[in-house]
């Protein structure tokens, strides 16, 4: 019953932003008042788990959002995002565009969280599109499929790192084998399946689109890329600092302090207004004018954002999560396929991949010893499972709708496609790699 209000909710919402074309932040308030009356919540406890989600998500997000569009608006006005593009057409050429964009995803999705990394790599997608004249949707999925497969397989990143130490598994032979199983997800959820995303020739948001700037006004490459770069220059080296010095010590506290997402954007964006502003004699008064527009670009993916929160919220404080683990439990199947399943079905019901990571490893750690399954390919097949079929109730489905301009029905037909390929491509690789570890 429980799993059947779940679906009626997603549906609910579907219809409402769809059809009836309400405000989807509304749309969000809506339906998780009445999915929570139709699981028999308190109605204290209702609204308690709205505002808690609200207030949980936007938290960890809004500084990422706010300071990722404020310096990716410096990027695209100061002209750096065009220099970057105009260095990796020579370098790759038209053809390959698209594959320079996922090997940058990947190296930058390494170090650097799937929010942040968003936010800083959607106006350099913008601005490859504008240059090249091609679809921003054909060139972002492989660059957001490079992403999402590091954000769900790979350590630092807050599940994979999580389930290795409730795995007892290996950071290492985790990490070895996450890139075996990541290549050839990315590849099909990206440079292949983007061959059928040509026809989406929507305009992207505005927030990063800009007229091209004559070449001799445009700033260096190596200023625009250590601009745009910085933070992920910053996680790369205090994860490497983090490593080398002992716990024990302050420059392990400083290191861990630098390495804050709030710390790595406040710097990013001040110095991308020395570097690619005031340095270049941009007057001040423009800089901050960039700043505020940035700011009014991105409020409504905030709400929206929000909204998907307060779902996540209460579909996690109504214990469906649960319920479907305890459900799915009993079910003889190969472990990696059943730590697959069960995410997967968390995901798809929760929305958030970090949930359904860790919900599933209190579920499947026991089954580790007596059923002899290798720990770190439990890791990668419960992070796989994690990023199946993204919908209406994932933050990161509203970002990519709101950023590329797309509807629901597009979003479900380009996002949520390229995230469960993702999924069922890291199902495939895992149990192959069962059968040689």
């Amino acid at each position: 019953m429980p799993l059947l209000i779940v679906i009626a909710a997603i549906l609910l919402l579907v219809i409402l932003v769809t059809w009836c074309r309400l405000n989807t932040f509304l749309s969000f308030l809506i339906v998780s008042l009445l999915m929570g009356l139709a699981l028999r919540m308190n109605i204290m406890d209702i609204t308690q788990s709205i505002t808690t989600g609200i207030g949980k998500i936007l938290g960890s997000l809004i500084v990422v959002i706010v300071f990722g569009s404020m310096l990716g608006k410096l990027v695209a006005e100061s002209g750096a995002g065009q220099k970057i593009a105009g260095v990796l057409m020579n370098m790759f050429g038209p053809r390959y565009i698209q594959w320079s964009l996922m090997l940058t995803g990947f190296i930058v999705g390494i170090p650097l969280f799937y929010n942040i990394g968003f936010v800083l790599m959607v106006p350099l997608i913008f601005t490859v599109a504008a240059q090249t004249k091609l679809p921003v949707v054909y060139l972002g999925i492989p660059m957001l499929a490079s992403l999402s497969v590091t954000h769900g397989y790979l350590p630092p990143h807050p599940s994979p790192t999580a389930l290795v130490q409730q795995f007892h598994a290996s950071m290492g032979l985790t990490l070895l084998y996450g890139f075996i199983v990541a290549v050839p997800a990315i590849i099909l959820a990206g440079p292949v399946f983007s061959r059928f995303l040509k026809h989406y020739n929507t305009s992207p948001s505005k927030m990063f689109v800009v007229e091209p700037m004559p070449e001799d006004q445009l700033p260096g490459m190596g200023v625009s890329l250590f601009a745009a770069l910085l933070p992920v220059l910053l996680l790369a080296f205090t994860a490497i600092a983090k490593m080398l010095i002992p716990e024990a010590s302050i420059f392990y506290s400083i290191a861990n302090w630098l390495g804050d997402p709030l710390i790595v954007m406040l710097l990013a964006v001040l110095n991308g207004m020395y570097l690619l502003g005031l340095r270049r004699k941009m007057p001040v008064k423009k800089v901050m004018g960039i700043m505020d527009d940035a700011v009014r670009d991105v409020a409504v993916i905030i709400l929206v954002i929000g909204g998907s929160g307060a779902l996540t919220q209460l579909l996690h404080d109504s214990k469906v999560s649960d319920y479907i683990a305890v459900t799915l439990q009993n079910m003889h199947l190969h472990p990696l396929l059943l730590a697959w399943g069960i995410a997967a079905i968390i995901r798809v019901c929760i929305g958030s991949a970090t949930v359904a990571g860790l919900t599933t490893a209190g579920i499947v750690a026991p089954m580790i010893i007596s059923s002899g399954v290798n720990p770190n390919l439990m890791v990668l097949a419960t992070g796989a499972g994690s990023l199946m079929f993204s919908h209406v109730n994932d933050g990161g489905f509203w970002m990519f709708k709101e950023y590329f301009n797309l509807s629901v029905k597009d979003t479900i037909k380009t996002w949520s496609v390229m995230e469960t390929i993702v999924s069922v491509t890291g199902l495939a690789g895992t149990l192959l790699l069962s059968m040689i570890v």
